[in-house]
């Protein structure tokens, strides 16, 4: 469990987990929710049925790690546990507000649901998409959820105001806005400009004609690389929950995860434990 949920990593992240109930009556005691974490972290990476999660782990079965997930979604714990990670690197000043960048990635969703639709890039398929924004590092700072049908674009105001409002432990406001962004062709129309500009970020957007990648490409490609991290956990790769909201929680638990990395990466001292189950990509480095 340990190599899953390192110990550094839960006691960063161990306040926002509830104590476990006490049983009223005589029974097996809950499981701690260390393990669960481990056991959840495990099925995201492997992209495995909750049923088949492996008792040898010794993270309780799967239906246990399921209703404990579901439990811990309608408290909100999932996309606060993405803020905490956020607010330890940007307190280490590991978070680049100097720039961001936004993109998509569509997945096959077979058994449909909230936030599907056909992708037109994949023959009509019933799929999502993920839209992530990204800081200059390749963080992500912000995820959402769509139909495959839905043009990149469409999302980009719902994808700007989900960045949420970041602390840093010192003096001083909240930051939740970079100061620019960069994006493709996908989003180059004057109302994304203008939606833009109007959250006091200046646009970067490449023109449609205009092939050059001399300047505003060699900063794209971090969110390109960013999203392979998020699709190399296999229970993102393919949607399998009908629930939007459910599948929406892996995504934060992923990039949380992937902020964690970024905060080992650049500690001066490597952390005791080999951390989560993340999987390494190939790529440049940030």
């Amino acid at each position: 469990m340990e190599h899953l949920v390192p110990d550094d990593l839960w006691a960063l992240i161990a306040p926002l987990f509830p104590d476990p109930a006490v049983p009223a009556s005589r029974g097996r005691p809950p499981l701690h929710p260390r393990r669960v974490l481990a056991g959840i972290l495990y099925l995201l990476r492997w992209g495995l049925p909750w049923r088949q999660l492996p008792l040898a782990l010794g993270c309780g079965s799967g239906r246990t790690c399921e209703r404990r997930f579901n439990e811990w979604q309608r408290a909100g714990l999932w996309s606060r546990l993405h803020v905490r990670l956020l607010e330890a690197a940007h307190h280490a000043g590991h978070l680049d507000w100097t720039r961001s960048a936004l993109d998509s990635a569509s997945v096959l969703a077979p058994r449909g649901g909230e936030h599907t639709g056909a992708n037109p890039t994949d023959r009509g398929k019933r799929g999502s998409k993920l839209h992530v924004l990204i800081d200059g590092q390749g963080i992500p700072l912000a995820i959402t959820v769509t139909g495959a049908n839905v043009h990149d674009s469409r999302q980009l105001e719902a994808t700007l105001d989900a960045v949420p409002r970041v602390r840093s432990g010192r003096r001083g406001r909240p930051r939740c806005r970079p100061a620019k962004l960069h994006a493709d062709k996908g989003y180059d129309y004057p109302r994304c400009r203008h939606a833009i500009r109007r959250r006091g970020i200046q646009p970067r957007i490449a023109r449609r004609g205009v092939e050059s990648k001399a300047t505003l490409g060699r900063h794209r490609w971090r969110v390109e690389r960013t999203l392979s991290w998020l699709l190399a956990f296999r229970r993102l790769a393919v949607r399998r929950e009908r629930c939007a909201q459910r599948f929406l929680s892996l995504a934060h638990l992923a990039c949380a995860v992937i902020v964690w990395r970024a905060l080992r990466r650049n500690a001066s001292v490597p952390p005791a434990g080999s951390g989560p189950a993340v999987p390494e990509t190939s790529g440049r480095s940030a």
